[in-house]
């Protein structure tokens, strides 16, 4: 079976099935090339990125990036202990156990 591809919409999909049932070659669109330029530039800037950033931050602005990251770690977890614990209707009571 042949690899289709999955953007596809259900008439095109079906159209091609049919097509390669009959033994016809479905039309396959010609993939558009990428500037090889745009390609380096892209890669280039990648691969300095988070180094150059480092550099250009001062400690108070990495401090204050690193708070909002551990308070959003936290408030995630806390959201997910919330969820974990039974809630209790208002009409019901905790029983006291006599010792």
């Amino acid at each position: 079976m042949s690899k289709r591809p999955k953007n596809l919409d259900l008439n095109q999909l079906a159209k091609r099935i049919v097509d390669e049932a009959i033994g016809e070659e479905p039309v396959t669109p010609v993939p558009k090339e990428k500037n090889k330029a745009a390609v380096e530039l892209g890669r280039l800037g990648g691969r300095k990125g988070g180094k150059a950033r480092a550099e250009n931050l001062t400690s108070e602005q990495r401090s204050e990036i690193a708070k909002k990251a551990i308070n959003k770690r936290w408030e995630s977890k806390q959201d997910a202990d919330e969820q974990m614990t039974p809630v209790l209707p208002p009409h019901a009571k905790k029983k006291r156990i006599k010792i």
